[in-house]
């Protein structure tokens, strides 16, 4: 378990080393109960949050008694992804002082009230604050399960085996996540399109917090931590400094600071790039030979960008043993600005999915970098404020260029421009992360 005041990466993390110890780690970990029971509440809140978030977007995107324009993809989306984003520094301290078993079990409960809530309201017809209200509150229930999740590994994982463990349990997260979408696309065909197709979509995905509660409800009391607090603070005052904890610990340490840089940008860059996506889909692309356009067209996308995670699981812990993580960070920045630039030159349907598996790969190979750089340099009685600060980078500025490109794109999506303007943002994330290795650099020297 690292210390708050450590700042040395792992080894695993940072440094080229031997491929097979890390392997029979790996294989080690996984047959570990602890490990493989937070891998079942995962991919059970990751499959019932992508069934979720797929009913919610085809009830507002696709649905053909609801009309659709980029201001309300915007707006849907911020539903689901603002929420926790926006008190989680915050909640993340009760993370922090809580019993990690109790936060699971208690919030993925909440989270299938809250789902019921919503499929209720679709159901009815309802829009406006009617859905928005419990669609933000399921969303920001679900994001500080995921953070607990996160906080919680370092307890069922050794340190040194931090990187194989993040990039299965993530990669793996987020390809059960888009299984789950695909689900919902294949179940809205089945039910119908229409708002009660919409509803019972929704209502199905209840399954996935209800099977995480129950898998959750299997771990002992304080198996996940955490295993000390800052006693020298009440709860309350813990609540209140959440944010500026959070701050303090990412600035402190410019590995993670550069790591939330990169990440940043990359969620700036692929807001942009999914509003667009979402509208050429809805408005201007046909169908092209094998490839469709419409709900069933984004089905496709979506498993082409789940491919693409899937890669990452794969490429990330050897490039990341053979480069070291800054440059394995630096190269996926670079991928990701070229297959922008082929966007706005080439704006097609077939370069579009192509582009699909390419982001999701390297922005996949950018999150789980900082995910080990987190998890392996900052103490424990601050994790969870450190991931909250995280999921701001991560959410808060993917909807801010999703409401700028949706404010700037015309209604079909049809702006190279704009997916030019996305690689620029990679290179200046590239030259902000070089900017922290070398403050890292001349601390070091110091």
């Amino acid at each position: 378990m690292p210390s708050s005041g450590s700042g040395a990466p792992s080894a695993a993390a940072e440094a080229p080393g031997s491929t097979r110890g890390s392997r029979l780690g790996l294989v080690r970990f996984v047959r570990t109960g602890g490990f493989r029971r937070l891998l079942g509440v995962r991919f059970a809140t990751q499959w019932g949050d992508g069934m979720f978030q797929a009913a919610l977007g085809g009830a507002v995107l696709f649905n053909p008694e609801r009309q659709a324009d980029p201001l309300a993809v915007a707006a849907g989306l911020a539903v689901l992804l603002l929420p926790y984003s926006l008190v989680g520094p915050f909640a993340a301290a009760l993370i922090d002082r809580w019993d990690r078993r109790r936060v699971l079990l208690g919030a993925s409960l909440v989270r299938a009230v809250l789902v019921v809530v919503v499929a209720a309201v679709v159901l009815s017809g309802g829009a406006g604050l009617a859905l928005y209200l419990p669609a933000l509150a399921a969303a920001g229930v679900n994001r500080f399960v995921l953070a607990a999740l996160s906080v919680a590994l370092p307890h069922v994982v050794p340190r040194q085996h931090l990187v194989e463990a993040n990039t299965f349990a993530v990669t793996a997260g987020a390809a059960v996540a888009a299984v789950g979408g695909a689900s919902a696309i294949g179940l809205r065909e089945l039910v119908g399109t229409g708002d009660a197709g919409s509803g019972v979509v929704t209502l199905v995905g209840v399954a996935g917090s209800l099977t995480a509660a129950v898998v959750a409800a299997g771990f002992r009391r304080r198996q996940l931590g955490p295993d000390r607090t800052d006693g020298r603070r009440s709860t309350i005052a813990s609540v209140l400094h959440g944010f500026s904890d959070g701050a303090r610990a990412t600035i402190a340490t410019p590995s993670v600071a550069g790591a939330f840089l990169a990440l940043g940008t990359h969620r700036l860059a692929f807001g942009v790039s999914t509003l667009l996506t979402l509208l050429l889909f809805r408005y201007a692309f046909t169908d092209a030979g094998p490839l469709r356009a419409g709900m069933a067209g984004l089905g496709e996308a979506v498993v082409l960008a789940a491919a693409g995670l899937g890669a990452a699981a794969v490429v990330t812990p050897w490039m990341v043993r053979r480069w070291g993580r800054p440059r394995t960070v630096r190269v996926s920045l670079v991928v990701a600005t070229l297959a922008q630039l082929t966007l706005a030159a080439l704006l097609s349907l077939p370069i579009v999915m192509v582009a699909a598996f390419v982001l999701g790969l390297t922005g996949q190979v950018v999150k789980l970098c900082a995910d080990a750089a987190v998890q392996a340099e900052v103490g424990d009685e601050v994790l969870g404020r450190v991931f909250a600060l995280y999921d701001i980078v991560f959410n808060v500025g993917y909807v801010l260029a999703v409401a700028c490109a949706a404010l700037l794109s015309p209604p079909d999506g049809a702006a190279p421009w704009l997916f030019g303007s996305a690689a620029v943002l990679y290179v200046v994330g590239l030259a902000g992360h070089d900017l922290q290795l070398r403050r890292a650099r001349r601390r070091a020297a110091a």
